[in-house]
């Protein structure tokens, strides 16, 4: 059994049994996983959504929109993490066809921060988030077959 298990986890090979149970045991059931995904993903919407109230707040207002925006968004990609584990995660963000996408959703994240902590531009901070926005939602589309495909067909459609 051990055996099979071994083979379906990917770890065909044997290893040293000290190596073995420290992978065992830091394995999430699926229960978990998704457990971990919901509440991470539950977070990221409280926390974007946090923010979008507190933008109205007199002076701080743009500062904590930034900051709880970006977190939510944050935390609704790490919410991924759950399901498909870190090093995957990383992989699949880094593929061909999701590097720009990965890359100007988190330049984006990192420049909305910048907009509203350092150099106190409103009106940019709003610019990255919406960007930010945009980023995130076509990144996340790349997970669904054709799904890119489709956005670009209907957005030209619309447009001609």
């Amino acid at each position: 059994m051990d055996k099979l298990k071994r083979v379906l986890s990917g770890r065909d090979a044997e290893e040293p049994g000290g190596l073995t149970e420290v992978i065992d045991a830091t394995t999430l059931g699926w229960g978990t996983r998704v457990k971990g995904f919901v509440a991470c993903f539950a977070l990221g919407c409280v926390f974007s959504l946090l923010g979008s109230c507190l933008l109205w707040i007199p002076k701080k207002g743009l500062m904590l929109f930034a900051a709880f925006y970006t977190l939510g968004n944050i935390a609704s990609i790490g919410s991924t993490l759950f399901l498909m584990g870190p090093m995957k995660q990383l992989k699949r963000m880094f593929e061909p066809t999701r590097l720009i996408a990965t890359i100007v959703m988190l330049l984006c994240l990192i420049l909305t921060l910048c907009s509203a902590f350092w150099w106190r531009k409103a009106g940019l901070a709003l610019l990255f988030c919406f960007l930010q926005f945009f980023a995130l939602a076509w990144y996340s589309i790349s997970f669904i077959p054709f799904a890119r495909d489709a956005v670009k067909k209907c957005v030209t459609v619309c447009l001609s």
